[in-house]
């Protein structure tokens, strides 16, 4: 029986949506095919038949992951102007600090598991950062002295790092502070000082 093109693009789709929460959840170490196929609905053959391994479907999810991110600023900048900014961090650091594991966002998900990646993925994650990195520099103010492009790296930095710490701790109380106060560095570090006099 053969599948139509809608059918297996349909089945594609199911796979990676199905990887991208089980990675996310367990990381690339925890997830098997055989957890990965019944998370989708398919057969292993289903899998095998989009995916050489479990590294491909990976790689797929992580690069789809940070697409998703970078395609999400560049909205936030078309849709809000020069208040983008403090959206996007009061966003990243509240319901994407605080949604089921499975739905995080790519950077503070994926980014521990590129050590222990192949050299492809890194790379490929490496370019999908750059392009991040763009995309949050190009909407960044000027500040003289200070390098756009390094300004949003510590942004990205800042937002993931105070998103893991966040979401490490068992204490509410204690995950909201932690946010708060990674939301104020973030906003001063992305902020032109008003000059006086």
């Amino acid at each position: 029986m053969r599948y139509t093109a809608e059918h297996k693009n349909e089945t594609r789709k199911r796979i990676v949506d199905a990887a991208s929460r089980l990675f996310r959840r367990d990381g690339y170490g925890g997830s098997g095919i055989d957890g990965l196929t019944k998370e989708a609905g398919v057969t292993n053959g289903a899998f095998y038949g989009h995916f050489k391994s479990k590294g491909e479907a990976f790689r797929t999810v992580v690069l789809a992951g940070m697409e998703q991110l970078r395609l999400a600023v560049a909205d936030l900048k078309a849709s809000h102007g020069k208040r983008w900014l403090k959206t996007f961090i009061r966003f990243y650091l509240g319901p994407k600090r605080t949604c089921d594991i499975g739905e995080s966002c790519a950077l503070p998900s994926f980014s521990p598991e590129m050590v222990r990646a192949d050299g492809e993925t890194r790379e490929a994650y490496e370019a999908e950062l750059r392009r991040l990195i763009e995309e949050v520099s190009a909407g960044l103010p000027d500040e003289p002295g200070a390098s756009r492009d390094d300004r949003a790296i510590a942004l990205l930095a800042m937002l993931s790092g105070g998103v893991t710490l966040a979401r490490a701790v068992p204490d509410p109380v204690l995950s909201k502070r932690i946010a708060d106060a990674v939301e104020r560095s973030a906003v001063a570090l992305t902020s032109v000082p008003r000059k006086h006099g």
